[in-house]
């Protein structure tokens, strides 16, 4: 066989290879090889993975709610609420939810993640304006309950917080008015934990009651007398005298626990978090014995009475949120 015949059989027998650069039957080459399999850049997010994403609420199972408001004795909402749901919403929603602000976040940002105003985490929180966050800061959500009221001609803050059982310096706070200007008739406004009726005096039981759900609460004040019925946020008033031991109605984990400032009126308080879901609410204490992250036994003390915040004489403002207050 000749050298020509030899090296044609050579060629047909032995595929070349492609070369970016060059191409050589034996394949050495410097360049690199052309594929035609498409490249696949790995990452470690999961296809589905969603661009962008905000952590909500570190407790998650404790989701803010909507503002509700009375007005002419029909119960009204600030935020997407169908009115079947107002009444219910009332004495079975308002969960209190703790949120820790991070790098960006806006407090009309966090206001829409929890359908409440911005007002509404301002007073609660102490805060002179909306800048006043900063990353890292833990700030309660709390639904506001109160009164909505249009003002009229002659209607002054004073009155109007008489009319309501109301605080003049909350309704000025929480509507962001300056102290002493006059009042726009046909302004709306807000009347934090404001009540169209109080309920008549009566002496509080100790024995236990049972709640919607299905949960037994005890009276958190043993020996008070109730001053005012429901009210507010699905609340009572147990007066009695500074430094009585509170405790707690149910047990459950601590997720708020104040020891200084106004806290939108409440004082120094404590919020429990049950394990069927429902939230009590301890304000006005003159101490508070637990920190938050405490698991609590029913029955165990937590604080003591007092008349932090406002409040017009030493007692306990107990709240049931997620269900019915017995007391």
């Amino acid at each position: 066989m000749t050298v020509e015949v030899l090296l044609a059989v050579l060629i047909i027998a032995v595929p070349l290879s492609v070369q970016a650069g060059r191409f050589s039957l034996f394949g050495d080459t410097e360049a690199a090889t052309v594929s035609t399999t498409p490249e696949v850049i790995k990452t470690d997010l999961p296809l589905d993975a969603p661009v962008l994403s905000a952590a909500l609420n570190p407790e998650p199972v404790s989701r803010g709610g909507s503002d509700i408001l009375a007005q002419d004795g029909v119960l009204l909402s600030t935020g997407p609420v169908d009115q079947a749901e107002l009444s219910a919403a009332r004495q079975n929603g308002g969960e209190i939810s703790v949120y820790t602000v991070r790098d960006g976040d806006t407090l009309s940002d966090i206001a829409i993640m929890f359908d409440v105003t911005a007002n509404t985490i301002l007073w609660a929180n102490d805060l002179p304006s909306p800048k006043s966050i900063t990353p890292g800061q833990t700030l309660i959500i709390l639904p506001i309950a109160g009164v909505q009221h249009v003002v009229k001609s002659g209607d002054t803050i004073a009155g109007i917080a008489k009319k309501y059982d109301g605080n003049a310096a909350e309704i000025i706070s929480f509507n962001q008015l300056e102290t002493g200007a006059e009042l726009a008739v046909g302004t709306t406004l807000v009347v934090p934990g404001g009540a169209l009726h109080n309920a008549p005096v009566k002496k509080v039981g100790v024995s236990a009651k049972k709640t919607a759900g299905g949960s037994s609460l005890i009276n958190p004040a043993p020996g008070t007398i109730k001053t005012q019925g429901i009210h507010g946020y699905n609340a009572v008033d147990l007066a009695g005298s500074v430094g009585t031991a509170v405790r707690s109605a149910a047990g459950g984990e601590v997720i708020v626990a104040r020891t200084s400032g106004w806290n939108g009126g409440y004082g120094n308080y404590i919020v429990i978090r049950h394990s069927n879901g429902v939230q009590t609410l301890y304000a006005h204490l003159s101490a508070v014995s637990v920190g938050v992250g405490t698991t609590v036994g029913q029955g165990e003390t937590i604080g003591a009475l007092g008349t932090s915040g406002r409040s017009t004489g030493p007692h306990l403002h107990f709240e049931v949120r997620g269900g019915k207050n017995p007391f």
